[in-house]
């Protein structure tokens, strides 16, 4: 059976990068009916802290990605000691106490040889391993090194497949000789092609090397993202960009992944997550937007109209880039003190309008019904009578309305701002009252 471990080292929170990791042991594991093993690496007991370890179990739980078992090296001190024991007895290894701290090291006998590894993405890849020196499998404080952990740790818990980031390519040789030292059968190898930011080099903070749970405050939905990481390194086949998780499980091998570097492009990304966004259930969105909505004092969830937030939610919904542009771009539904954007009063709102407000005002107390296609017939209506384009008055009715220059479109906002509002945001606008 096919067992496969991403293995995060709570020194820090979930990146892009290793998430992209996890996914492909993840999804590897899924593929061929096998289990994802997750291994906290915190045996560095300074630097480890337990919120980043909550944080790493979140946010692998937010993009889905179910473990089956779960290990903490800090509780395997005892297997590590045992194994670094076996080989000084077997003259593999010897102890050597360092002249500044107490305790003594164990260090391993590096054998001059020549490693030839089968990586199931780049082929055979050659190690001189006269290079290497002599390796500390313990430090004199008792602590585990990361690469003799590392192949206690897999050789342990039977892991078979080591699908990691090629920035441990240099590690394989010192671990392919603690396999053989041990007695242990290797592992297959797979590294994954590092990911680059939009102008080369690694990625920052500037081109997208941000926190999992950071795109998550920023309103990315888990299954867009998921879906851009999928990208990164692997396709699908005939130029598909979206695909469901579960017909990516049916299609995806490791083999199959590009050995060249990624690069992450954030408008990608945003596109994605649009496409996402506008074909998500809108009760399952008005659930995610109610808390973002209640801190900002924008509802009273103790007397919310769900039916109409629904509708609001819907009216921007094509257009949403992140979840979090809605509480932005909706806000004029939500309060009193309407904020003018300046320069879209300055551009629409400088010329008086108040005739024009007045008898649009009148037009619509008019109206035998108040829904959006006789808001529509009236503005026309008034349009033609005030022999005008329609643009002439619909961007200051827009500005006096939402305080912006772009949203949904105008008769829609009407209707669902109602007349009364409608008719006292325009009045602010109109010399004289109305």
């Amino acid at each position: 059976m096919v067992r496969v471990r991403f293995a995060p080292s709570p020194t820090g929170a979930l990146h892009i990068g290793g998430a992209r990791t996890a996914l492909f042991n993840w999804l590897y594991a899924r593929a061929k009916g096998g289990k994802f093993i997750l291994r906290i690496e915190d045996t560095d007991k300074l630097r480890s802290k337990q919120e980043f370890v909550d944080e790493i179990l979140n946010s692998l739980k937010w993009l889905g990605f179910n473990w089956d078992e779960i290990y903490y090296q800090s509780k395997r001190f005892s297997i590590y000691h045992e194994h670094a024991q076996r080989l000084l007895q077997d003259g593999k290894a010897y102890k050597e106490k360092a002249p500044d701290r107490p305790g003594e090291a164990v260090i391993f006998k590096v054998p001059q040889q020549k490693i030839k590894i089968q990586d199931l993405i780049r082929g055979e890849i050659e190690f001189d391993t006269s290079i290497i020196k002599d390796q500390v499998l313990i430090k004199s404080d008792g602590t585990p090194t990361y690469n003799f952990a590392c192949v206690v740790d897999d050789a342990t818990t039977d892991i078979t497949h080591v699908i990691r980031g090629d920035d441990h390519i240099s590690n394989t040789p010192k671990q392919a000789l603690l396999y053989e030292a041990l007695g242990f059968t290797l592992p297959k190898f797979a590294h994954l092609p590092l990911i680059m930011g939009m102008e080369g080099g690694r990625l920052s903070k500037r081109t997208g090397a941000t926190a999992i749970s950071d795109y998550r405050r920023m309103g990315y939905l888990p299954q867009a993202l998921v879906n851009y990481l999928l990208l990164l390194s692997w396709a699908p086949g005939d130029n598909i960009e979206i695909i469901d998780i579960k017909e990516a499980i049916k299609l995806f091998d490791v083999t199959q992944v590009n050995k060249t570097a990624a690069t992450f492009d954030l408008k990608k990304l945003n596109w994605m997550n649009n496409q996402y966004l506008k074909n998500e259930d809108p009760e399952k969105l008005t659930d995610t937007l109610v808390p973002l909505l209640a801190e900002k004092n924008y509802i009273d969830t103790n007397r919310l109209d769900r039916e109409y937030l629904v509708s609001l939610v819907k009216l921007f919904q094509p257009r949403l880039t992140t979840i979090t542009d809605f509480p932005d771009w909706a806000d004029f539904f939500f309060v009193e003190e309407l904020k003018i954007e300046p320069e879209a009063q300055k551009k629409f709102l400088t010329d008086d309008l108040s005739a024009e407000f007045r008898q649009f005002i009148e037009k619509l107390d008019k109206l035998e019904k108040f829904d959006i296609l006789s808001i529509e017939a009236g503005f026309r209506e008034l349009v033609r009578e005030l022999n005008i384009e329609s643009k002439a008055l619909i961007h200051p009715v827009r500005v006096a309305l939402t305080g912006k220059t772009v949203g949904p479109g105008l008769f829609e906002v009407i209707y669902y701002l109602g007349k009364e509002r409608t008719k006292k945001r325009l009045s602010r606008w109109i010399k004289g009252g109305i």
